[in-house]
């Protein structure tokens, strides 16, 4: 095949791919030289990823949407000329209409263009470019585990044997996070009151954390809320050690705990496994310093670094409102030197630094990569993981904040997105789920574990089973936010969903299911993975109401008189009798009434009786009424 022959079957001038083909340095000398079909089919491929990287390289940033006008401009165009071109393609369009990113991005690559996303000024600012003052920074750690296993008591001997007792100030700081300064370097210690506070963080984009501690006392062991703890770090996806507390005790038994942690995936190091655990004591001291040398040991293998030359970015640990100075935002500087005069943007709010105190409360003007300082001058009040970020002057910071509180006032009218059961077999299909997490709560341990087994037991050649976290309970606000960092849906067995719970998955648009019969459970997990999800009824929570006494009327049986603690009861509602975190009886409201009549709806914070066909309730039961949506399922 000749060389020109080629150039007309790739669609270029001849010329053009006798100069290509020179600079490949491929043995041609005009365009009537003559190649074999396997040379051939090698320039073919070589021109192909040779215009790629042109398109690539050929960049043009536009905001979007964008008029085919504006597009043809763009691209160095007439309107018409682009227009006839997309008729050929059998695309309709005006000279005004709007394209998508999509479709832009589509036609200007026909051009040999790459189309991208103009960044916003926000974006701007905040992307990484090549570092400036590329230096080490201190490890931040977070300390995770059960409530009683001494978590606060190791924080509280680490910072007073570790800060010298001179240092002006005293601890009195409430930054959420300090910093101690060992011989070997520094350690800054995020102290937040629980993993439901860490995930929140991180569910805004702060995943400030490089290691986590996980604090198991050797007394008593990992309890449900350790293995909570170590699901939502486990999600971070950063390093875990091990702490082994309250060693001084006389009743201590650190292999229990070991054999405890080997069956969470956790096996010791000193049992051939690959999880640093240290017995420590917060009362005698006892392997505080190997602990602190461990922490240090694993920065160095991270190589954890930071740009000290860029703008400053921090994330937010706590804001609170002070009567006498107004916000105060404590904040763990991330990249760059945070200074006193910066001018700032943090969520909604902006404003110039005033004034910094270190975590000890003294007065400081910079603030170096992972130090953590209070922060006066913010305008309003920041929620914890928000990112604090350094503009360049008050209007940039006004247009970002504005243009932040446009933005979120749209998405309140959309409904959020989260991965859904019924997507699942369109997701994989579509190669973009390799997974389906999946966060499993159950009413008792035994039924715990037969549920995960029959999980288990499900298998499919293109999809793996994720138990992002199983615990005994109803599904709580925790449950919720590990299932929106992880992108999991929720199931339940026989247990009930509190109010916290119910309105936060409907705010991030978390999917919950909840079942009373195991086979159903396990069938609609095989049904979503062959794309034959049956209808499912979902239950929309209508209102909730505690019953306060229990009367018997000769006509209407067994009424409960009751308040309405939330939403409101409705005639004919499908309802819950619960006692404790137990159904007690499922039934719809038979009758309601005010005094001695009957009524068709009753709101909250109005006291009334309700019939709902069961003569066993009890003073104390609550009542809980749904409506009934019918949803399609996703056929193949």
């Amino acid at each position: 095949m000749r060389i020109h022959e080629l150039a007309k079957k790739l669609g270029i001038d001849s010329k053009e791919l006798l100069v290509k083909l020179q600079s490949l340095n491929f043995p041609v000398k005009s365009h009537m030289s003559s190649v074999d079909d396997d040379t051939a089919e090698i320039i073919k491929n070589e021109i192909v990823d040779l215009k790629k990287k042109e398109i690539e390289e050929n960049v043009i940033e536009v905001d979007f949407p964008i008029s085919v006008k504006d597009l043809a401009v763009k691209l160095n165009k007439k309107p018409s000329e682009l227009l006839s071109d997309l008729l050929k393609e059998g695309k309709f369009l005006n000279i005004n209409q709007n394209l998508d990113d999509k479709m832009a991005a589509e036609i200007a690559y026909k051009y040999k263009i790459n189309l991208k996303k103009k960044p916003t000024q926000e974006e701007a600012i905040l992307i990484k470019t090549e570092a400036k003052d590329l230096k080490k920074r201190a490890p931040i750690v977070t300390l995770m585990g059960h409530i009683d296993h001494g978590k606060t008591s190791l924080l509280d001997y680490i910072r007073k044997s570790k800060i010298a007792e001179k240092e002006s100030g005293g601890i009195t700081q409430h930054t959420g996070a300090y910093q101690v300064n060992l011989p070997k370097g520094k350690i800054t210690f995020l102290d937040t009151p629980g993993h439901e506070t860490f995930t929140a963080m991180r569910s805004r984009g702060a995943n400030i954390t490089d290691a986590v501690i996980l604090v198991v006392a050797s007394d008593e062991g990992v309890k449900p809320q350790t293995e909570e703890a170590l699901d939502h770090a486990k999600a971070a996806n950063v390093p875990i050690l091990v702490a082994i507390t309250k060693m001084d005790k006389a009743n201590a038994n650190p292999d229990m705990v070991k054999q405890q942690l080997s069956k969470l995936d956790l096996t010791p190091e000193d049992w051939g496994g690959k999880t640093t655990t240290v017995g420590v004591s917060a009362k005698t001291g006892q392997g505080i310093d190997e602990l602190l040398d461990l922490i240090l040991l694993q920065a160095e293998l991270l190589e954890l670094k930071a740009d000290y030359g860029r703008a400053a970015v921090g994330a937010v640990v706590e804001a609170r409102l002070s009567k006498g100075k107004g916000p105060l935002v404590a904040v763990l500087v991330r990249e760059g030197v945070l200074k006193v005069g910066d001018c700032c943007v943090c969520g909604h709010y902006w404003g110039k630094i005033k004034a910094m105190n270190d975590d000890r409360g003294n007065n400081v003007v910079t603030a170096e990569p992972s130090a953590p300082v209070e922060v006066l001058g913010l305008n309003g009040v920041p929620n914890p993981g928000d990112q604090l970020f350094v503009v360049p002057d008050e209007k940039s910071a006004k247009e970002i904040v504005e243009r932040r509180r446009e933005e979120d006032a749209k998405l309140k009218l959309k409904a959020p997105a989260h991965f859904k059961l019924e997507d699942l077999y369109k997701k994989v299909k579509e190669e973009h789920q390799k997974q389906l997490k999946v966060i499993l709560k159950a009413d008792v341990g035994g039924t715990l574990e037969a549920v995960d087994e029959a999980l288990k037991k499900i298998s499919h050649e293109e999809v793996e089973l994720v138990l992002s976290h199983k615990g005994v309970g109803a599904i709580n606000a925790s449950d919720v936010l590990l299932a929106e960092v992880t992108d999991a849906i929720i199931v339940g067995f026989k247990v009930t969903i509190d109010n916290q719970a119910r309105d936060l998955a409907k705010q991030k648009g978390i999917e919950i299911r909840v079942y009373q019969i195991v086979y159903e459970l396990i069938d609609d997990i095989k049904a979503a993975f062959e794309g034959m999800l049956t209808p499912q009824v979902k239950k929309i929570f209508v209102g909730r109401a505690r019953v306060k006494a229990v009367f018997k009327l000769s006509k209407s049986g067994i009424i409960a008189g009751s308040i309405i603690e939330k939403g409101k009861m409705q005639r004919n509602l499908t309802c819950q009798l619960m006692r404790g975190n137990k159904i007690i009886f499922e039934g719809k409201i038979s009758s309601l009434k005010r005094f001695k009549d009957d009524v068709k709806e009753v709101a909250e914070g109005v006291e009334c009786g309700i019939g709902i066909g069961y003569n066993e309730i009890e003073e104390g039961d609550y009542i809980d009424a749904y409506s009934e949506e019918l949803i399609t399922r996703r056929l193949k």
